[in-house]
């Protein structure tokens, strides 16, 4: 058998000691009292998985959301936020192979025959499910197709079946990104797991991904919304490949309660739960970078400055494709972070920049200083490169990560559709 490898690999992110991964078959289940089914409903023309059914079974199980911020929504975002009780989700159904965006009144339509549908197999209301899609932007909803997988599906729903949700939400993705894992609270042990998928167009405003979140930890949706939205804030909102904002985005946290360790709001286990969210959602946003269709590294930046302009600049900088060729070729060319912080900080004032590349001095007031170039070199060969760039004035902090940009993302993206 392979040996699965550690879900926490980056020097980025820290597991908590409180925190353990499942292992052999616990690591394909879910929390108690979450069940899901994938199965091929002939979206893709692979004919891969395409269609997914998850369900929490607590009757009182509680929930919480993120969406995207694009101006233009995809259907299922759309009907998430005006037909569904976001705080009391029990189930999700979602495809790949077709985003049903830009689909007008049909692909609203074609959105909301999902969740009702979905609803009425499961024997829900249909505010308790949630719908999502992703795939190519602009092309009607086979809805037919759709219905018949949710049936298929339905019938097939079992609790070790995370592997399946996972598969049937990649698109470009050139690997699952899921975990399931053991939390120590103050008051009992929980579980807590993850399937997500993203390979492009991710922007750092909330990437182009869809996760989906369970905890079997008996939360109050006020605890379970405040912790989604500060840990995707320190995770999906701090990524970037391409610097394009998808239409699709979903994270949906939902807790069935079915453990019976309470979480009490502003308490040790609030605490450390939040820490293991925190700590997961941050992992998951990594490896969405290191996907990045054709990445070959990761970068990290970290902007310190006055205020909001650090979140400019890191951006800047994240998205430039000067810098991002520079990473992927292994090259400490800091030139090309300078121009991202100049187009990011336009004036006539110089400014007074000082750049580090893992760990080591390049710039000092915008000045170049001498340094090993053979070491630095080296260094920035590896899967993980490391920058700092410091701003004038105080108080401010933004950290972001990055792919590189590759030969590969261009071949992918233009013949995404062909």
């Amino acid at each position: 058998m392979t040996e699965v490898p550690p879900f926490f690999d980056s020097r980025w992110v820290q597991r908590p000691d409180h925190v353990s991964e499942c292992g052999g078959a616990e690591r394909d289940g879910f929390p108690s009292g979450f069940r899901a089914a994938g199965i091929a409903a002939g979206l893709k023309a692979s004919g891969r998985t395409d269609l997914a059914i998850l369900i929490s079974d607590g009757q009182e199980s509680v929930s919480a959301a993120r969406f995207t911020r694009s101006g233009v929504q995809a259907a299922p975002v759309l009907v998430c936020r005006e037909r569904c009780d976001l705080h009391a989700l029990r189930a999700v159904v979602v495809n790949s192979g077709n985003a049903n965006a830009s689909t007008g009144a049909e692909g609203f339509a074609g959105a909301v025959a999902m969740q009702e549908h979905c609803a009425t197999a499961l024997g829900l209301e249909p505010q308790q499910v949630a719908v999502a899609s992703t795939g190519v932007i602009g092309v009607t909803l086979p809805i037919e197709k759709v219905l018949r997988g949710i049936d298929a599906a339905a019938e097939q729903i079992a609790p070790d079946t995370a592997a399946d949700l996972a598969a049937a939400i990649m698109t470009t993705d050139a690997f699952e990104k899921r975990v399931c894992l053991e939390v120590k609270l103050p008051s009992g042990n929980v579980k807590l797991s993850a399937q997500a998928k993203g390979a492009g167009m991710i922007q750092p405003a909330f990437a182009t991904m869809l996760c989906f979140i369970q905890t079997d930890a008996q939360l109050s949706a006020e605890t379970a919304d405040l912790l989604l939205g500060v840990c995707v804030k320190r995770s999906f909102d701090r990524i970037s490949v391409d610097g394009q904002l998808s239409t699709n985005d979903s994270a949906i946290l939902i807790a069935s309660g079915a453990s019976g360790v309470v979480v009490e709001p502003q308490s040790p286990d609030e605490l450390a739960f939040g820490e293991a969210l925190d700590a997961l959602l941050r992992q998951l946003a990594l490896l969405i970078v290191r996907d990045g269709e054709g990445s070959k590294r990761v970068g990290r930046v970290v902007v310190r400055g006055a205020g909001d302009e650090v979140e400019r600049v890191a951006r800047s900088i994240a998205n430039s494709p000067l810098v991002k060729t520079a990473l992927h070729g292994g090259d400490p060319n800091w030139g090309r972070i300078t121009q991202a912080v100049g187009a990011a900080m336009p004036g006539t004032a110089p400014l007074a920049v000082d750049i580090t590349i893992e760990g080591v001095a390049v710039c000092i007031a915008s000045t170049a200083v001498d340094f090993p170039v053979a070491e630095l070199a080296a260094a920035v060969a590896g899967s993980e490169v490391e920058y700092e760039v410091s701003l004038p004035g105080d108080g401010g902090e933004c950290e972001l990560f990055f792919s590189d940009l590759s030969h590969e993302y261009v071949s992918i993206n233009a013949d995404y559709r062909t």
